[in-house]
């Protein structure tokens, strides 16, 4: 990347940072802690709507959502369920939700699940509000514009932080192209944050989440231009509650505490980088969910220590920071930035994350690149603006 690109890049965050200051940005209207579900005729009945699609994916179908369902049905809540929702939601599961949506004279959205239903759903309303754009022509910045259907996001998995977001991400099944809708429009009206939800999720599923979250709350921290005094806030009081909690749960999946910390952990770093960003581990991780099918949360937690240490000395005042809050050792920065990049390799293997990914294939290594330095550049006010040569050289160090 030539040095007149990267001035580009810089310019248009600098710039984009000002303009932000005059939007909208707002968190969901918040309701939890146990039993906290059964606000949800209540949050139906405040925003108008009387009919919701209720939109979540095969398993929740059968191991969560009646919980859900016996709270609407106590309440004399009609309502519809698409229950069809993959791991990495496709534009043709967009369509089908809108489609279902419409001809079932729906008039609100209730998503049920981790980041893949409420991402697929969110798509779908912004296809309602927008009718005139497919989902190609929304995926951007701020393309959606209007107001999309009541909206209410039951996250299942503390991680993908998807119900406090601006973003849906969704898969070009015919490109493989993962590629994200992005407008403070998609974010939803409410939030409602249970941990009794959380509860029978599998040791790995645990891991791999929390460790989504850390990566949203630690990509958004380190980010140069877009934080807030409130962003820096949430997102250290994620990192720590995670280092404190993420391990608890996954040993144990019915300590509800745990599970509650680590659900309010994923809202406050999907609200960090809702406003302050992601980076260059989020736009590599993207590309292994389209071209392989890798679960976001499990990219994210293999890729975070490889670019935080490919980063170096750009974000040793930062790292030491949260190492100074997770309580690490070390007197230099430069050593308690290492220790807590050693700390995210140590819970990885504690928690049976790999250290690297063996299914990328080198054929396919230049579409990654392309995919990873479009997503990021000039958006993202990453630490360092990866050019293809730099790229490479994380990727290949991920293969390892």
């Amino acid at each position: 990347m030539t040095s007149m690109n990267r001035a580009y890049c810089r310019s248009f965050q600098a710039v984009f940072n000002i303009g932000a200051h005059f939007l909208n940005w707002h968190k969901p209207i918040l309701r939890s802690g146990p039993g906290s579900i059964t606000s949800i005729p209540e949050l139906l009945e405040e925003s108008g709507a009387a009919k919701p699609l209720i939109v979540t994916g095969p398993h929740i179908r059968t191991s969560v959502l009646p919980a859900v369902l016996e709270v609407l049905n106590d309440s004399g809540t009609e309502y519809e369920i698409f229950s069809e929702v993959e791991a990495n939601p496709s534009i043709r599961t967009c369509e089908k939700i809108r489609v279902t949506y419409e001809l079932n004279r729906c008039d609100s959205f209730i998503a049920v699940g981790g980041g893949s239903p409420m991402d697929a759903a969110k798509a779908a309303a912004a296809r309602i509000a927008r009718p005139d754009r497919s989902i190609r022509q929304l995926s951007g910045l701020l393309k959606v514009g209007r107001k999309l259907p009541p909206f209410i996001a039951v996250p299942t998995t503390a991680g993908t932080g998807s119900e406090t977001t601006i973003a849906a991400v969704i898969t070009d099944q015919d490109t493989h192209h993962k590629a994200g809708i992005m407008d403070l429009h998609l974010i939803p009206g409410y939030a409602v944050l249970d941990p009794a939800l959380t509860a029978e999720l599998s040791p790995g599923i645990t891991a791999a989440t929390g460790m989504d979250a850390l990566t949203h709350a630690v990509e958004a921290y380190i980010c140069r231009t877009y934080n807030t005094k409130e962003s820096l806030k949430d997102a250290e009081e994620a990192v720590a509650a995670i280092f404190r909690n993420l391990e608890k749960a996954y040993a144990d999946g019915s300590d509800i505490d745990a599970r509650n910390e680590m659900l309010t952990a994923s809202f406050k770093a999907g609200f960090a980088f809702t406003r302050a960003g992601v980076g260059n581990v989020h736009a590599i991780a993207h590309t292994l969910g389209g071209l392989y099918d890798v679960p976001h949360g499990l990219a994210n937690a293999v890729i975070l220590p490889v670019v935080l240490e490919d980063y170096g000395n750009t974000i040793y005042h930062k790292l030491a920071r949260l190492a100074d809050i997770t309580g690490l050792p070390g007197i230099s920065e430069k050593e308690r930035s290492e220790n807590f990049i050693a700390e995210i390799r140590a819970m990885n293997s504690r928690m049976c994350i790999p250290s690297g990914l063996d299914m990328i294939k080198e054929k396919d290594i230049p579409q990654m690149i392309t995919w990873a330095l479009a997503e990021a550049n000039p958006v993202y006010p990453v630490p360092v603006i990866y050019d293809r040569e730099r790229c490479r050289h994380v990727i290949e160090k991920i293969m390892e």
